[in-house]
């Protein structure tokens, strides 16, 4: 991996929105808020233009444009670090628009991200070797920060690589009955976070008992973009298992329901993505959260279908679109412990000559 250097206070960071955008609210008022944080924690902030467009269909503004400004923040060696607005639904369309190999080329910086931004942090991790951070997105950061956007900008600025699972969480349908939620609102953690982990046995995968470990590189994302991305021209993963890598999945779902869960994963599976895996972190899913469609729902959507590859599966860990997330580097080497409800992942970062 070519690693970028960490951030400090100065240092410029660039706000792209490479998916949506702010241009409406309650975005408008989050990504307001969030760059006065990163001000006053001393950091100089620039927008692209696309941070303020909704001029685009389904994304912030025309596909070609919001990658311009993309490439052209990524180049700008003044720029020290990226964050993504938001997340969004057809970041597909802009990336169509980058020249990964010229990326490539420059010098690494952070990119951080989740959702969407899976179209760009899978191929700087699998194309360019550049790790990147899946974790908040920039309107994430004008609520009081907690433990996930305290986490984030400890990887962004290299104070600490480890990450520990938060002990609770925030049901998806917590503001279903409020009219006008706070957009500022501090998350609504009132579900005691439960770990379902899961180790090889004679009879396939058996609920584990004491304590798993696993080791390897950190590498997944969003398993709605993942599949859209599987086999493409932005898609690196073969010579990473051509070349022995051991993987740690890190997936979470968000549209996905769980018959489409079970898909993907059997896709991904088939497309060899999985021949040297090592583990799996899945996070709780969105959509899918509490669903079963005739008996299939988001646990054995992915065990029963990758029981065979004898590995380790940690599940409803603190990763994606159902709140509090726990930032992961993709790209970066892992140590991963669980014991019970308790999670702590060590990441590493190692300079190789590719």
């Amino acid at each position: 991996m070519r690693i970028p250097e960490f951030i400090k206070p100065g240092d410029i960071i660039g706000l792209v929105a490479p998916s949506f955008g702010a241009g409406t609210e309650p975005y408008i008022t989050r990504f307001c808020a969030a760059v006065k944080k990163f001000e006053e924690r001393g950091y100089r902030v620039v927008c692209a233009d696309s941070c303020f467009k909704s001029d685009g269909l389904g994304i912030s503004t025309k596909p070609a444009d919001a990658a311009a400004d993309l490439v052209n923040f990524y180049l700008d060696d003044s720029i020290d670090a990226l964050i993504s607005v938001g997340g969004g639904e057809l970041m597909n369309e802009t990336i169509s628009c980058v020249d990964f190999e010229q990326l490539k080329q420059a010098k690494p910086k952070w990119y951080m991200g989740y959702s969407d931004n899976t179209n760009m942090i899978f191929p700087m991790a699998t194309l360019c070797d550049v790790p990147g951070i899946y974790g908040p997105c920039a309107c994430g950061f004008g609520k009081p920060w907690e433990d996930t956007e305290r986490d984030a900008f400890a990887l962004l600025e290299g104070t600490s690589l480890n990450v520990h699972g938060y002990d609770k969480f925030e049901r998806p349908d917590w503001d279903a009955e409020i009219e006008e939620p706070d957009p500022l609102a501090k998350y609504m953690l009132t579900e005691p976070k439960i770990l379902r982990s899961f180790v090889p046995g004679k009879n396939g995968l058996q609920a584990a008992e004491g304590q798993i470990t696993m080791e390897g590189m950190l590498l997944g994302g969003c398993l709605d973009i993942l599949e859209n991305l599987s086999g493409t021209r932005f898609d690196g993963t073969r010579r990473l298992v051509e070349e022995g890598k051991k993987i740690i999945w890190v997936i979470e779902a968000c549209d996905l329901t769980p018959m489409a869960i079970r898909r993907t994963v059997w896709h991904l599976k088939q497309q060899g993505w999985f021949d040297t895996a090592a583990g799996f972190l899945v996070g709780r899913p969105l959509a899918s959260f509490e669903q079963n469609m005739l008996g299939v729902d988001a646990y054995n959507a992915v065990t029963d279908v990758i029981a065979d590859l004898e590995v380790p599966v940690i599940m409803d860990v603190d990763i994606g679109h159902v709140a509090p997330m726990m930032p992961l580097i993709i790209g970066s080497h892992a140590e991963v412990k669980a014991e019970g409800n308790d999670l702590e992942v060590k990441m590493s970062l190692m300079e190789s000559e590719r």
